[in-house]
């Protein structure tokens, strides 16, 4: 069997990641890799100490969104080193919503990776200056 490239090896971390995620609707995992060194991980769960959607309802705003837990980016970027994550790339198992394309813009994420499209029409806006690339398995 070929090797796998980099890209498809830190997919899977990022898809195993998603395991760990709380809320039924959507498990995302996000790995964020620097010079193929492992920075940080996340998935999709509740804020510490908090109730998880799987043990008591998921929490729905207006736009159909589960509100109660905090994204996998986001989590990756909380738990990551600030200098750290200049110039990283974010291996997403589905594509960023705009606020965590925000946050990952902001945090100097220079490179996205994901498999799974996630309809979201802002990310021309907020990734503009990002290199993302979608790989399909």
């Amino acid at each position: 069997m070929p090797r796998k490239n980099w890209d498809k090896y830190f997919l899977d971390i990022a898809r195993e990641v998603a395991t760990r995620s709380t809320c039924p609707r959507l498990s995302v995992g996000c790995v964020i890799v620097k010079e193929k060194h492992i920075i940080s991980t996340g998935y999709n769960g509740s804020i510490h100490g908090h109730d998880h959607c799987e043990d008591v309802g998921c929490l729905i705003n207006e736009q159909g969104r589960c509100i109660r837990t905090i994204h996998a980016e986001v989590n990756a970027v909380l738990h990551a080193e600030r200098d750290d994550l200049k110039g990283a790339t974010a291996y997403v198992t589905h594509e960023p919503c705009e606020n965590c394309a925000k946050t990952l813009a902001q945090s100097g994420i220079k490179k996205i990776v994901f498999e799974n499209a996630y309809e979201n029409k802002w990310n021309q806006y907020f990734l503009k200056d990002i290199e993302v690339i979608r790989i399909k398995d």
